[in-house]
């Protein structure tokens, strides 16, 4: 699936992932290949792509999850 994570200054990550795991407001939670359409808060945390192989700290924003694409607009970002 086709994953980016942008912030207002900046795209930090865009590419093709297996799996990401999100810090939602009620906890974690993982998105897989074709996994229903979803719009959900995140909180401060940790975005971890590929079962660990990349991770991300957020500062917090809004996941959103629509065929396959996954497009997360963060607060901030650093890898």
């Amino acid at each position: 699936m086709h994953l980016e994570i942008i912030t207002p200054d900046r795209k930090v990550f865009e590419g093709e992932v297996t799996s990401a795991q999100f810090p939602g407001v009620d906890g974690l939670f993982e998105v897989l290949n074709n996994h229903a359409p979803l719009i959900s808060a995140l909180k401060a945390g940790e975005v971890v792509l590929n079962g660990g192989s990349t991770r991300f700290a957020i500062e917090g924003g809004v996941v959103e999850v629509l065929r396959n694409n996954v497009i997360v607009l963060a607060e901030g970002a650093s890898a």
